[in-house]
Formats: C-alpha cells, sequence, structure tokens
C-alpha cells in the first residue's frame, strides 16, 4: 500500500475515534450490601432510586448532573422544594423527567424502569428488603438491567465513602470522587483533631429527628447518622443506648429525666407533606427569622418541661437532609461550634459549605442551613 492510503486509513481511524462515543466496558462492582454486580461502565442511562441521591451524583458533575438520568423518584419537590427549584431553574429538562414512586411503599413501576432501558438502577440501601421481596432484582437481571446499592442514610458515616467511589466507577468519574472524599475528610479532621487534643466535658445532646413534622414525640436517632455526628462532634447522643438501630423513638419522661445540655432538631420545609405544620424551614436560602421562631416554638411542648438546654438556649436546628447525603461534615462542623464554642472559634461551617459548591456543586450557595436559639 502506498504511503497516502495508509494516511488515509489512518485518518479515517481518527475520525472515527472522535466521532463515535467511547465504548462501555464491563466491571463488577460490590455494591454496600457485598453484592457483586456487573455493570457496563461509564454508564449512559440511570435510574435514581431517589430524587435525592441528585445531592451525590451532582458532586461528581458540575457542569449537568442530570445528563445521564433517565427517570427518578418523585421525593425531592416534596422533601427538599429550595432545592428542587434551584435546580429547576437552572435545568429546566428535569421537569420533563419520568418519575417513579417509592420501593418501599410498593409504588415504583418496574415495567416503566425497564421501557427506558437504563444501564444501571441505584437504590438506597433501606430499599432492600422491599426489593428483594418483590424479586426485582431477579426480574431486572432477566433483561440485563443491574441495580446497585449504595447508602448514605443507614450507615453514612461508613458507607459514604464507598458509595462515592460506586458513583465515581458507575459515571467515569474516579477522581472527581476521590477528590470528594478527600475534601469530606480533611473537613471532618479540623474537628475531630481538635477534640483529641481537648479534655472538653460532652455535653448530653438530645436530636429530635424532623421535629414538628407530626404531634407525636420525638423520633430520634440511635449510634448512627446524626448520632453519631453528635459523637464525632465533641457531644454525648442521649438516645445511643435507646435506641438500637439508626432510627428510632424516645418518649417525654426520656428526654426530661435525661435533661440534655444541647437540643438539636432537624427540619425542613415540608409543607407539600404536612401543610402548616410545626416544622422547623431551614434549608437552602430559608427564611432564618421564621425558622428561628418555629424552633423557639417546638421548646414549649411538654417533652423539654424544665430541660437544661431550653433554659439555657442551648436549641438549635439543623437541615434533615444532612442526614441523607454525602454532606454531612457540614453538619459536623457546625454541631461541634454548638456543643463548643471556645474550641471552635475559628472554624466556619458555612465557608466549608461554600468551598464545597465552589469545587464541586452546581448550584451557587445560600445560607439558610442552620438556626440557633443562641443566634441574635
Amino acid at each position: 500500500m502506498c504511503l497516502s492510503g495508509k494516511l488515509a486509513i489512518a485518518a479515517l481511524g481518527l475520525l472515527v475515534s472522535t466521532v463515535l462515543p467511547a465504548m462501555a466496558d464491563p466491571v463488577v462492582i460490590k455494591d454496600v450490601t457485598g453484592r457483586d454486580v456487573e455493570v457496563n461502565v461509564p454508564v449512559k442511562n440511570v435510574i435514581l432510586g431517589e430524587g435525592r441521591q441528585i445531592y451525590f451524583l451532582a458532586a461528581l458533575d458540575k457542569e449537568n448532573p442530570f445528563e445521564h438520568v433517565a427517570g427518578w423518584r418523585d421525593d425531592l419537590p416534596k422533601a427538599d422544594p429550595e432545592s428542587y427549584e434551584a435546580y429547576l431553574a437552572k435545568y429546566p429538562d428535569i421537569a420533563k423527567l419520568p418519575t417513579f414512586g417509592g420501593m418501599k411503599d410498593g409504588t415504583f413501576n418496574i415495567e416503566q424502569a425497564v421501557a427506558l432501558k437504563p444501564d444501571v438502577i441505584l437504590m438506597n440501601v433501606d430499599a432492600k428488603t422491599a426489593t428483594e421481596e418483590a424479586g426485582y432484582i431477579e426480574k431486572l437481571g432477566k433483561v440485563g438491567i443491574p441495580l446497585v446499592y449504595v447508602d448514605f442514610r443507614e450507615k453514612p458515616m461508613e458507607n459514604t465513602e464507598p458509595s462515592m467511589r460506586i458513583m465515581g466507577t458507575l459515571m467515569g468519574k474516579e477522581k472527581v470522587a476521590e477528590d470528594f472524599i478527600t475534601f469530606r475528610a480533611d473537613a471532618i479532621k479540623r474537628v475531630t483533631e481538635v477534640l483529641a487534643k481537648s479534655d472538653a466535658k460532652k455535653p448530653l445532646v438530645f436530636v429530635e429527628r424532623a421535629g414538628g413534622y407530626s404531634d407525636d414525640c420525638c423520633m430520634s436517632f440511635g449510634n448512627e447518622n446524626f448520632g453519631k455526628m453528635v459523637e464525632l462532634a465533641g457531644g454525648t447522643n442521649m438516645a445511643k443506648d435507646i435506641i438500637p438501630g439508626t432510627f428510632g423513638t424516645v418518649n417525654p419522661e426520656q428526654i426530661i429525666a435525661s435533661n440534655p445540655d444541647q437540643i438539636i432538631i432537624t427540619g425542613g420545609k415540608w409543607e407539600a407533606y404536612v401543610p402548616g405544620g410545626n416544622w422547623v424551614g431551614v434549608g437552602y436560602g430559608a427564611d432564618l427569622t421564621e425558622a428561628r421562631r418555629k424552633l423557639e416554638n417546638l421548646t414549649k411542648r411538654p417533652a423539654f418541661t424544665g430541660v437544661e438546654a431550653v433554659k439555657q438556649g442551648n436549641v438549635h436546628a439543623i437541615w434533615h437532609q444532612f442526614y441523607n447525603n454525602p454532606y454531612q461534615f457540614v453538619a459536623i462542623q457546625e454541631i461541634a461550634k454548638w456543643l463548643h464554642p471556645e474550641l471552635f472559634q475559628d472554624l466556619d461551617p458555612e465557608a466549608t459549605f461554600k468551598e464545597l459548591h465552589v469545587k464541586f456543586l452546581p448550584l451557587d450557595y445560600k445560607p439558610g442551613y442552620f438556626v440557633s436559639l443562641k443566634d441574635k
């Protein structure tokens, strides 16, 4: 063959390689339940088993986290309307995304999911029992659709890093995932390393999950999630020996008898779930004056009668969704400042959250995630 012919073939090969998309390669991923799952990566179409999974997908794709989302559960507009509206304003096409019900409540439509031909379906580990009982893994396997479990809720302090690595592999964003993991670890060390050098007394902390969401009192956390965040921030979680798992309840008498030094209530704008409810509407760009008013109102319930935290004004509210995404390190920093203000005068959780947005997230930062009765 003449030289010109060889050059023409080489040029054609180069053209094809630049025009055609890169082929996905099969890899075996071990999900957080220990299952080995074969997936062709990077994935082009993914179904999010929960809309709030966009929190960690966004941390991997700052430009367009929805580019490869074929469908998602319908919870984000109700559970976190402020974030949804912010994403909708930037990515208006998300309004057209197919939506699903939940796996645990039996409203997930598997026929609709199959019709979308996803490369993978992501499920939170708390949906595992319902998924298995419905036989969905086998049904999806028959049509070549893998299902992968991640976890930022049941054991987030244990599973956040492996879950982010799983997502990095799936999306072809391994380097970004590792950068995020390092950022998160460094932010947590800014609390734990200070505490390790201190002999400061650990205050007793009661964390109320979704205070004011209902009239019942009180949902809380065992030795995980916000319960573990309190311990990392230098406190003692009041409910860790009362609640055996991640989530559970304590009764008003237990709160009064324990007499916690600090109270932290998780909140969000849950008008879609509980219209006009007593919940504290902290979150993206929230009205903190109104949030503080509602927080103070919650201290008047019988469960907090005579409690030291209320007497001293050590009652705080924090964004509930920190319990379900990889940004928990921001919550750990804020809780540390509440529990040990003398040790963390120079720590700025707002600045940490802003830096996270600048480096990793598509949205501009807006304050509104924390409020305290100590705020002036």
